[in-house]
């Protein structure tokens, strides 16, 4: 291969970048990225960045000595994909033309339908966006988060530390109990409870009010909720509006193998916008965590540069973590189908807790509530089991 473009510059594509670098490859390498910034690291912006304590130099994902030999295409966005000639249409009528091509577009937050352009209402996904909340979030008042999942209750917790008056609205009935399951989603949402933080559940948002800015967040249930900011953490879609046409197949983002390859040969994707089979559950899975998008890439690049000659290893069980009120969240594994959830070690009540899920006695999930080195213990476990 002469040259091979990676559409997407974030930790998923940057992270293809330095795996095609470590396995040998020395041609062309293109990286095209809609936003304007160079890699940096998501995590801390509903965290640690949002409440002041780290800069935007602290997000930098490359070392400063570091030299990949890059083509930066920064703020411009890939609008087509001609399958057949491997060719990256751009925004700005440039074509990037590669004999093998890496996706990696990622996802893009949510929406609140009908409060485009209404002032104090917030997504977080990027660094402009943290940007927005944090420079909102410094001038204190009511603050609003619509759903209670992982990226909602960690802004709820960041905003609390601030001194913010803050609610939570979660459609669901108990949050987290998608990733988490019932029993152990209101253990960690009771995190909001614990320290005075309003959490309304089994509720959904009919929309917000307000002339210029936003004044209240309206229920479905006819109760409104007053605010001076309203965060919306509704979950994300994948950026692949770009590939319709292209020839590659989409179904909740790009549809992959094991090894990340999709139905164009020379074409794979990694990232939030990947949906890789997993051969552990028998079935495909997006999954939108950090060490997914480190981790996978490698996989993905042995095979683009194999063709696919490879047998690709099995990926580890999937892994994520949250920082919420002082208190470090762990989870391996998938939750869905397991028949039973048993405490291990620790006292949920105490939020102090590692929680084992189980099928048919088989462990499929950890969940650690600080609990670090148990948890790591049952996450190498985890790893090294037949898939």
């Amino acid at each position: 291969m002469r040259t091979v473009a990676v559409v997407g510059a974030s930790l998923a594509g940057l992270s293809a970048t330095r795996s095609l670098r470590k396995q040998g490859y020395d041609g062309r390498l293109v990286v095209v990225g809609d936003e304007p910034h160079r890699p940096y690291d998501r995590p801390p912006l509903s965290k640690e960045f949002l409440a002041g304590a780290l800069g935007e130099a602290d997000l930098a994902l490359e070392a400063d000595d570091e030299d990949l030999r890059v083509e930066w295409l920064l703020g411009v966005r890939a609008t087509g994909l001609d399958g057949a000639d491997r060719a990256v249409r751009l925004a700005d009528g440039r074509v990037v033309r590669a004999d093998g091509i890496v996706i990696a577009t990622g996802a893009a937050a949510r929406t609140l339908p009908g409060s485009d352009g209404l002032a104090g209402v917030h997504v977080l996904r990027t660094l402009d966006d943290a940007r927005a909340l944090r420079d909102e979030l410094a001038r204190g008042g009511r603050l609003v988060v619509i759903g209670g999942g992982f990226i909602g209750a960690e802004v709820a917790s960041t905003a609390y530390t601030l001194g913010l008056d803050v609610t939570v609205v979660e459609a669901a009935r108990t949050p987290l109990a998608g990733p988490l399951g019932a029993e152990m989603g209101a253990v960690v949402s009771a995190l909001h409870a614990d320290h005075g933080v309003r959490l309304l559940c089994g509720v959904g948002v009919k929309g917000v009010s307000g002339e210029h800015r936003v004044d209240a967040v309206l229920l479905e249930d006819g109760r409104s909720v007053p605010a001076d900011i309203v965060v919306v953490g509704v979950g994300a879609r994948p950026c692949v509006e770009w590939l319709e046409g292209s020839g590659v197949a989409l179904d909740d983002g790009v549809k992959c193998g094991a090894d990340g390859r999709t139905s164009l040969a020379g074409v794979v994707a990694v990232g939030d916008c990947a949906n890789w089979y997993d051969p552990r559950a028998g079935a495909h899975r997006r999954v939108e965590h950090w060490t997914g998008a480190r981790e996978r890439p490698d996989a993905a690049v042995t095979a683009l540069l194999a063709g696919g000659a490879v047998e690709p290893a099995a990926p580890r069980p999937p892994y994520f973590w949250s920082d919420q009120y002082g208190v470090k969240i762990q989870f391996v594994g998938h939750a869905a189908g397991a028949d039973s959830v048993t405490v291990e070690e620790g006292a949920a009540d105490d939020r102090d807790v590692l929680a084992v899920y189980r099928r048919a006695g088989r462990p499929v999930a950890v969940l650690g509530m600080n609990q670090p080195r148990l948890f790591t213990r049952w996450r190498k476990r985890l790893a090294a089991a037949p898939s």
